[in-house]
C-alpha cells in the first residue's frame, strides 16, 4: 500500500473527525475476507439508508475520534476495521446488522449509538428500534387520525341535511 503524505493524513483525520462529531451512530466492524463486490453492496445499502461505510487506517481513525462523542470506542480499532456512520441514531446499525446476518465475514465489534458506547449486542438491540423516519411517520399518523375523524363528524350533519332536502325535492317532484 502506498504511503500517505502528512497533508493527506491530516485531511483524512479532519474529515473523519467531522464525521464522528456529527454522527448519531458509529458502528465498528471487522470486514476481513469480504470481496470488493460485497463491500460495494454494503456501501450501496448504507447510502440508501442515509449512512456510509468507510475503511480508514486505525491510527488515523483513533486520532480523528479525539474530542468527539465517539472517543469512547478507540479500543475497537484493531485489525481490518470498517466504520459505519449515520446521523440517524439507528440507520447505520440497522444496515450493518442486516448485512452481517447475510454475510458472516462482517463481524460487528461495537460502536456509539445515540451518544452511548455499546458492544455488538447493543448495536443489534438498537437495530431493532424504528428509525427516525419511521417514528415521524407513526407520529404524523397518530396526529392525522383524530383530524380525519373530526372532519368526518363535522361533515356528517351537513350531509344529512342535504339528503333530507334531496328527499323532499324528489317527493315534491313526484
Amino acid at each position: 500500500m502506498a504511503r500517505m503524505d502528512r497533508t493527506k493524513k491530516a485531511e483524512v483525520v479532519t474529515s473523519l473527525n467531522g464525521l464522528f462529531g456529527e454522527a448519531g451512530s458509529v458502528v465498528v466492524a471487522h470486514y476481513s475476507g469480504m470481496t470488493v463486490a460485497q463491500m460495494g453492496d454494503l456501501r450501496t445499502r448504507m447510502r440508501a439508508a442515509g449512512a456510509s461505510f468507510k475503511v480508514a487506517k486505525n491510527r488515523l481513525a483513533v486520532r480523528a475520534l479525539q474530542g468527539t462523542p465517539a472517543e469512547a470506542i478507540t479500543h475497537l480499532f484493531k485489525g481490518p476495521t470498517g466504520i459505519a456512520v449515520s446521523r440517524d441514531p439507528v440507520a447505520a446499525s440497522k444496515v450493518v446488522v442486516a448485512y452481517a446476518k447475510e454475510n458472516a465475514k462482517l463481524v460487528i465489534l461495537g460502536g456509539i449509538v445515540a451518544g452511548s458506547a455499546v458492544d455488538a449486542k447493543g448495536v443489534k438491540a438498537f437495530a431493532e428500534l424504528p428509525s427516525l423516519d419511521e417514528l415521524r411517520g407513526k407520529i404524523i399518523g397518530l396526529i392525522n387520525a383524530p383530524a380525519t375523524k373530526l372532519a368526518g363528524l363535522l361533515a356528517a350533519p351537513g350531509g344529512q341535511l342535504a339528503r333530507v332536502i334531496g328527499a323532499y325535492s324528489r317527493k315534491e317532484a313526484a
